[in-house]
Formats: structure tokens, sequence, C-alpha cells
């Protein structure tokens, strides 16, 4: 079958998205290995070449981080945690129902999201409030790692380390890898992705930092800009980047760069976390059931996403690669559907 899909394609499938409800601009890049697909599109208050907040992607360079310090024998994915943390950092860190289960905390229970802990972000503190809903309000804070740990201590788990087929997606899992990443390499987390970025050239790329002035397009609720500055340069790894430095990044990480291409089936171990995504080891998974697209069920789709409506996607049957965002924190939703549209065109 002729390919279907060409750059004027692609550029009335971003423009479209770009003129939904509460979305101010789009960018969506897609590469194939096979095809010599290698096309990009932006509509509205986007370039192509347009700087974004890459949300959760992040989780993927930590990921990234992690799985290489593994094949290089600096650590075990099933090391407990307490090798790299001191006891101060864990102690009653996932206290749930009378017992203290931290020191049976691995790495794998953290980049797999099966630690139980609960999302300093998502989950009520113990007053009610959902962190997540205070920066949505514009609500800017500080979450720095000890926070985070002080946090969380106070609130609790959903279920012991590593109980079968559970779950739970959480930002502290990335927070404390990001620990664990300092205290092997000696250096501060952004220190580390830095150099990554440097390594792969992603010049377009940074840490978020309060004391650089830098230029992005701004993150939208609904109507509002959210100006958070306080808490994305607290956290050490929420980045800013562009579809192009992404799809770099995406390419790399699934042809070697920082895990045997051979053995990515190795982390493709999935659990439900929320529809419609599975989370394998340091990977997500979008899918969505035959049953609504019965004569059309999309291919394996693998990489991760972000609340802003993100994505750097890898498409194994497609041998396809895309990357993008919508940059509205109310819709992510319009980023997927963007995404199955751009992959039916490549079939």
């Amino acid at each position: 079958m002729k390919d279907k899909l060409t750059q004027t394609e692609l550029n009335r499938i971003v423009h479209r998205a770009a003129r939904k409800r509460n979305i101010y601009g789009a960018v969506f890049y897609v590469s194939t290995e096979n095809k010599g697909i290698d096309i990009i599109s932006a509509s509205r208050n986007f370039e192509t070449t347009g700087n974004y907040y890459i949300a959760s992607i992040n989780k993927l360079f930590v990921s990234a981080i992690i799985l290489s310090l593994y094949f290089n024998k600096k650590l075990d994915l099933k090391d407990k945690i307490l090798r790299y943390l001191p006891d101060k950092f864990i102690h009653r860190l996932h206290y749930l129902n009378g017992h203290d289960h931290s020191k049976e905390l691995t790495v794998l229970h953290l980049i797999s999201h099966t630690s139980g802990l609960p999302c300093y972000l998502a989950d009520k503190q113990p007053d009610g409030i959902r962190a997540i809903k205070n920066l949505e309000a514009g609500i800017d804070q500080r979450w720095d790692t000890k926070k985070v740990i002080e946090v969380v201590k106070t609130m609790k788990p959903h279920f012991p380390p590593g109980k079968k087929g559970k779950a739970k997606y959480a930002d502290t899992n990335h927070q404390i890898l990001g620990q664990i990443i300092e205290n092997i390499t000696g250096e501060p987390i952004r220190s580390v992705l830095t150099q990554h970025f440097k390594k792969l050239d992603l010049t377009n790329t940074y840490v978020c930092d309060k004391s650089v002035e830098s230029e992005y397009v701004p993150i939208r609720y609904e109507s509002r800009i959210l100006d958070i500055p306080a808490f994305l340069s607290s956290t050490g790894t929420d980045i800013i980047s562009n579809a192009e430095d992404q799809m770099i990044f995406l390419k790399a990480f699934f042809n070697g760069h920082f895990f045997p291409k051979n053995r990515i089936g190795e982390l493709k171990k999935w659990n439900n976390i929320f529809f419609p995504f599975k989370y394998g080891i340091g990977l997500q998974k979008f899918y969505m059931p035959r049953i609504f697209n019965p004569f059309h069920p999309l291919p394996e789709i693998i990489g991760h996403c972000g609340s802003t409506g993100s994505i750097a996607f890898h498409i194994p049957e497609l041998k396809a690669y895309v990357t993008g965002t919508v940059n509205q924190q109310a819709a992510p939703q319009v980023a997927f559907r963007t995404l199955i549209k751009i992959v039916n065109k490549l079939r």
C-alpha cells in the first residue's frame, strides 16, 4: 500500500489538533526507519523548533540513566534501595498497616511503579490537599527531594512493595531514583542529565533552573498560563526540550545508547496503571482495547508521555517514532487522538 502520511497530511492533522478546545498550539514530529518519512509540523503558537515542558517524559530520561547504570554493573535492579540511601531517608518511607516495608523496596519496584508508594503530586495528603491541584491553580511551590520524602512519610502507601499484579504510577518513585543516581555518581541529578544531553547533542534540551532565563511555549491549564518556576526548578529532573531533540533521544533509547537494543524486550513486563496505559520497567505503553477499534487494532506503542499532552513513542511494528505536544494540562487526550491518526496513516 502506498504510504499515506505526507507533509501535507501531517500539517492537516496537527492543524486540526491545534484547533481543539483549549489547545493553543501543537507540534508533532514523525520519523520512520523503513519508509523514508522524516517530517515535522507545528501550528498556532508553536514553531517546529519551539521548546516546551516535556512533563513526565522526564521519567524516561531518569529510567534511561538507571538502565545504563544497570547494564554497566553500577547497580542491580534487584538491589534494595537501602544500599544507596541513608537510614534516615528510608525509615518509615513505606509504612502500611503497622508494618515498615521500607527496607524491602528495590530499584526495580521504583522504576516499574510497583513500590506501592503514594504519589506526592496526585494523591491526597493528610489535610486532603493534592499538590497537583495547587499547581494547576497556579500556586507555585518548591518540591525538592527532601520535601517529597517528608510529605510521603505522612501519606498512606497503596500496597506492599512488589505485590503481585499491582502497580501505582507515582512521581515519588522517580524522585527517589534521582537520589540513587546522585549517590552512585557523586553528582547532582541535573548535572548527570545535562551530561547525557551533551553526549546526544540535544542542544535545545535542559533541566529547568529558576536562575537561568529560559524561553519555551508556556504551559496552559485551560485558558490560563501555568507559571510555576519554583516547582519546575526544584525537582532537579524537570526538563524543557523540543520535538527534534526528543526524537534524537527517543531513537537513542530504543537503539541501544543506554541499554542494549536486543534486550528491550526485558523491559516489557506490563502492569496496568490507569487507562489507557500500562507500565513496564522504565517504559510506558499506550494501548486501546480491540473492542474500541475492532477493524484496525493499534500496534504496540511504547515510550512515555506527560500530563501536558507531551508524547515520545516508538511503534516497533511500523519502525516509527513520534514526538511532540499539545501543551495543555487540562486536555492531554488530544495528543493521543492525534497520535492514533498518525499511526493509522503510517500503516
